[in-house]
């Protein structure tokens, strides 16, 4: 079996959980894939990701690392074996990689939290604000990659408006409802858009107001993906060479007290509701 070339991001995860069940018995590699009856390159490829296995395979090496988190090692055997390819593989070799790891992050998960301060999350977007997104990089993007970015992040919008819709919470501060990105009239659909998708059982919208002052990770871009097992959760953060994926246990705990910390910064759902009614009344 050939490795593979560029694993996903649910791919590494699932090997680096593998990685830390070994090191957590305090046994190498090649102890590892002598008790497996494989060789120390097998141990590292799967640990990488290159690798995939069984689902019998994932429950011997659980068995020979002594692990008795059963929940986890439910929660990893459903990522074994073979899957169908997610909708966002149409776009591989088309966008950046790290898209399409959100999307994974995005589908897999049971809840999705984000607070944002520059710009609106994607899954709110309209067609018109991310295209006039896109359009401001520089050096500016060939016309087609700027319509298939737009036409992938519009797929993205189907785990909260799908047929298997999750909750979903977002945080955004007054300057993102502000910024009238692609002109007045983008600004006055999009801001209408978000009243609408707040409708959603499912969808919560917060606001911070300029009137907060300052609040924890102020400027960055933060979406915690939470699985079914919380040992498998996942952080994303923008950087300026593409997206940047958490997932260690101390990591993870942190963005969730953050997280919590912005979420008592924010208005109530009510208040930020009556908040972007008055900003779109602005425009």
């Amino acid at each position: 079996m050939a490795p593979r070339a560029t694993p996903t991001i649910r791919q590494r995860r699932f090997g680096g959980e593998l990685r830390r069940l070994r090191e957590a018995a305090g046994m190498s590699a090649p102890t590892a894939a002598g008790l497996l009856g494989t060789d120390r390159t097998n141990i590292s490829n799967i640990e990488a990701g290159r690798y995939g296995i069984s689902e019998e395979r994932l429950r011997r090496l659980a068995s020979i690392y002594e692990c008795d988190n059963h929940a986890l090692v439910d929660a990893l055997a459903d990522m074994t074996g073979g899957r169908k390819a997610g909708w966002w593989e149409e776009y591989r070799g088309k966008i950046p990689p790290g898209f399409l790891d959100v999307s994974e992050v995005e589908h897999h998960a049971v809840r999705l939290r984000t607070a944002q301060t520059a710009h609106l999350p994607g899954l709110f977007q309209t067609e018109a604000h991310a295209r006039a997104i896109f359009e401001l990089i520089v050096p500016p993007l060939p016309r087609l990659e700027v319509e298939l970015r737009v036409a992938h992040r519009m797929a993205r919008q189907r785990v909260i408006n799908g047929p298997h819709a999750i909750p979903y919470l977002g945080v955004v501060h007054e300057s993102a409802l502000r910024i009238q990105l692609g002109g007045r009239k983008v600004a006055r659909d999009q801001l209408n858009h978000l009243l609408t998708t707040t409708e959603r059982d499912n969808v919560t919208l917060r606001v911070i107001p300029f009137t907060t002052g300052g609040f924890p990770m102020a400027g960055d871009t933060v979406l915690y993906s939470e699985a079914a097992n919380p040992h498998l959760d996942t952080v994303h953060m923008d950087s300026p060479t593409g997206a940047v994926f958490y997932d260690a246990p101390i990591q993870l705990e942190n963005f969730r007290r953050r997280l919590d910390l912005i979420e008592k910064a924010a208005l109530t759902p009510r208040e930020s509701t009556d908040f972007i009614h008055m900003v779109a009344r602005e425009l």
